[in-house]
């Protein structure tokens, strides 16, 4: 990742060229990384959360939200800008309602944050941005690895947790009834 000088906003971030290059903003200031080749085991893994999540929200009509995946674009923060791509995320729709038709990306925060590990990032980007999304309030953040089949949940004023695929995962009061067992979130086949 490299890091400009100077700030950046979400405007002038979507005025650089589609070249290739992955580009995010963390408070202002540009990371950019050549475009993640995303492996069978990360978009199988992706599509299993997105389904599992957006089955437990038809059982929830309590629950007034909605999974977006595939990098799914979002302005955390604004004045210094923090925009980023998110594997899966579940936004209120009070925020998704917010919306203009006009908005490329989702402003506002998450409920839940999913970044599922590729072969391709660093550990320190991973964790400028899970630091980024705890600054910002979201309240639940998974880390998946589809070859070590664990998920590493973070949530405000809390340690880190560890699951692995004999464990069962909860969405606590942050994703209230949701409980998954960690191995339905892997495809069986990997």
């Amino acid at each position: 990742m490299s890091a400009t000088a100077t700030t950046m906003t979400t405007a002038q971030l979507l005025t650089l060229p589609q070249d290739g290059m992955e580009r995010e903003l963390i408070r202002g200031e540009l990371r950019e990384r050549k475009m993640t080749r995303r492996n069978r085991k990360h978009a199988a893994t992706e599509a299993c959360i997105a389904y599992l999540l957006g089955k437990w929200l038809d059982r929830s009509p309590n629950v007034k939200a909605a999974v977006l995946s595939g990098e799914a674009g979002s302005v955390l923060a604004e004045n210094p800008d923090s925009t980023v791509g998110i594997d899966v995320a579940v936004f209120s729709l009070e925020v998704l309602h917010r919306q203009t038709p006009e908005s490329k990306f989702v402003v506002g925060v998450p409920l839940l944050a999913v970044e599922i590990l590729s072969p391709s990032d660093r550990q320190e980007e991973i964790h400028e941005k899970i630091y980024e999304y705890l600054r910002v309030g979201v309240a639940l953040i998974w880390e998946v690895d589809p070859d070590f089949k664990t998920v590493r949940v973070f949530r405000q004023n809390a340690e880190p947790e560890m699951f692995n695929r004999t464990q069962t995962l909860s969405g606590n009061s942050v994703l209230p009834g949701f409980e998954v067992a960690v191995a339905e979130l892997f495809p069986d086949w990997s």
